[in-house]
């Protein structure tokens, strides 16, 4: 089991200019919970939070590019994230 914080850090514990990835994992419209990945650009694992009861999720990662991967009973998507400047949000929705 993960021992990360369900939905992932905080937003009022971000400092000033955090680079932020942040969103929710649905199916049918509905919340799921579950697992959500953060990759790096070669495809290596960085970190992972469990989904809050609503399927939000949250990151805090450098500039560059990332793929987020929801991990749920019975799918799996993936979501490629580009932060282009520090200081940036990335709202990413994932439909599994």
């Amino acid at each position: 089991m993960c021992g990360a914080k369900a939905g992932g850090p905080d937003a009022s514990t971000a400092k000033a200019g955090e680079t932020t990835i942040q969103g929710s994992v649905t199916r049918d419209g509905e919340p799921v919970t579950g697992y959500v990945r953060l990759l790096d650009a070669n495809g290596d694992f960085t970190a992972e939070v469990p989904t809050s009861a609503t399927g939000q999720f949250r990151f805090y990662a450098a500039e560059g590019t990332w793929t987020v991967r929801a991990l749920v009973p019975g799918a799996t998507a993936d979501r490629k994230v580009v932060l282009t400047e520090k200081g940036a949000l990335a709202e990413v929705a994932i439909a599994v």
